[in-house]
């Protein structure tokens, strides 16, 4: 288990230093100047929809196992349940939104 951290932990450090670096290109005329390199913005919105498609798998696991065990015992509950779903599964929707937001910019 360890061994896997390190590793991600690596991984990420160097994703992280590939995306700060950029080439410099001189600028003909006027300033181009966007405030935030390609890079950083790719590694932002990746970071920004996996962790809150993580976070939604992880979190519909947990409700989809509950109501599962719920509907088996009351199948009146069915709608609920499903809202439930709904709402953990909006958490992915919202990081898809800000990783076009980030993109966007």
């Amino acid at each position: 288990m360890k061994h896997i951290v390190l590793l991600l932990s690596f991984a990420a450090v160097a994703l992280f230093a590939a995306g700060l670096t950029d080439v410099a290109y001189a600028a003909e005329g006027e300033e181009t100047s966007s405030g935030m390199s390609d890079g950083s913005k790719l590694i932002g919105a990746g970071i920004a929809f996996g962790v809150a498609a993580g976070g939604a798998g992880v979190g519909l696991g947990q409700v989809g196992a509950a109501g599962l065990a719920v509907i088996s015992e009351n199948p009146a509950l069915q709608s609920k349940v499903f809202i439930f779903v709904g709402m953990v599964e909006s958490i992915a929707i919202y990081g898809i939104v800000m990783m076009f937001i980030i993109l966007g910019q």
